[in-house]
């Protein structure tokens, strides 16, 4: 028996770089890992390694446009129609990077939509069953910009500040319910967001440099960080935020 033989964890943004790692193995601990992604090559990509790992019972995969409420609360009451879901892990995210007077309007309000908005939503829909069973963990994705350095994805960390709030306004209020809600702010790792800067020879200079490791972090670093804060063993830990980022930022 697994760790988490019994659970059911929703995990959005899951088929990406970090999350794909990640959900295979809370399903080799025995969870059932329900995915909502809106991207078809990296769900693909999920579901081929979950069959090579034969873990194709325990995955869950839809495919949903976070900014589509209706169709993101049809999703949600779907699924649990289908008994309750103990565990939300909201690490979906939109990360478009350009100076802050080019930013429409518009846009500012999509990625609040899909970074904030689809976790309010989530939160909203488990809330009543973790409640019941009086036991649940929320786990935010974060990000390291929160902690300043980074120009030109104001809105971004605008989001990812609003997910620190949100964790300790919730580890308040549903504590007493055995909810424990915690965020998790990833450093550099590699993935497709790296992309989005130019010069990459000094990108990667400047994150070794900043971090008290000396080495690129890898997806398994942030999947035990995560397995840790979603197990009984941290039902004692709510609030934090926690970063792993080889000791980039400390407090």
């Amino acid at each position: 028996m697994g760790e988490f033989q019994g659970r059911r964890i929703l995990y959005t943004g899951a088929a990406g770089g970090l999350g794909l790692p990640a959900s295979l193995a809370l399903m080799q601990a025995g969870a059932d890992v329900i995915v909502l992604d809106n991207d078809p090559a990296k769900i693909e990509a999920l579901k081929a390694a979950a069959v090579e790992k034969k873990l194709s019972e325990r995955l869950t995969v839809s495919k949903v446009d976070l900014t589509d409420k209706a169709a993101l609360e049809a999703t949600l009451s779907g699924f649990l129609q289908q008994g309750p879901i103990d565990t939300a892990i909201n690490n979906a995210a939109i990360y478009p990077s350009k100076p802050f007077e080019d930013f429409t309007m518009e846009e500012h309000a999509k990625i609040h939509a899909v970074n904030v908005e689809a976790a309010l939503m989530i939160v909203k829909a488990l809330l009543p069953g973790m409640r019941d069973a009086g036991f649940g963990r929320i786990i935010n994705i974060s990000s390291i910009t929160v902690s300043g350095g980074w120009e030109n994805l104001t809105p971004y960390i605008q989001s990812k500040g609003a997910l620190i709030m949100l964790a300790r306004g919730w580890a308040r209020e549903f504590g007493k319910w055995g909810i424990t809600v915690n965020t998790l702010s990833p450093g550099a790792f590699p993935t497709d967001a790296e992309k989005i800067h130019p010069d990459q020879e000094a990108y990667q200079r400047r994150i070794i440099d900043s971090q008290a490791i000396k080495r690129r972090g890898a997806p398994e670093d942030l999947a035990e960080a995560l397995m840790f804060l979603i197990s009984k063993r941290a039902g004692f830990i709510t609030g934090q935020n926690l970063h792993v980022d080889g000791g980039w930022v400390m407090h």
